[in-house]
């Protein structure tokens, strides 16, 4: 559905070791630093991109009210591995603790944590 999402980030450097540790849980590879299209780490999959970047205008970067970035997880362990390395990288657990969770959809295994520079973020595995 997307080609790339961006994250501002106040310290690009705390915000790649969140990063490389929580997307590296689920099986990614560490960021790219790249100064284009803006200075920042890039993380590609075959479907997409995610930058986490400085903001273009110069101002401070600050997290979305309301808005969060949910990545696939294989399993629900990798749900709790996650939210375990991100904690280890900076990041802060949020709302209920990882695992399990009852929802409208059926029951799925998410993760919610608020990177650096307060962005905020979740890991979902739903049993098939």
């Amino acid at each position: 559905m997307f080609t790339h999402v961006t994250l501002g980030a106040n310290d690009v450097e705390a915000s790649r070791k969140f990063y490389d540790a929580v997307l590296g849980a689920l099986g990614h590879q560490p960021g790219t630093a790249s100064e284009l299209p803006m200075p920042g780490v890039w993380y590609m999959t075959p479907r997409g991109m995610l930058g986490v970047v400085k903001p273009r205008d110069g101002q401070a970067a600050c997290h979305a009210n309301g808005g969060t970035i949910g990545s696939a997880a294989a399993s629900p362990e990798a749900v709790i591995a996650f939210a375990e390395a991100g904690i280890a990288a900076g990041g802060t657990a949020i709302e209920d603790p990882a695992g399990p969770r009852s929802t409208p959809f059926g029951e799925m295994h998410l993760a919610y944590l608020r990177d650096p520079s307060g962005n905020k973020i979740c890991a979902v595995h739903r049993p098939s």
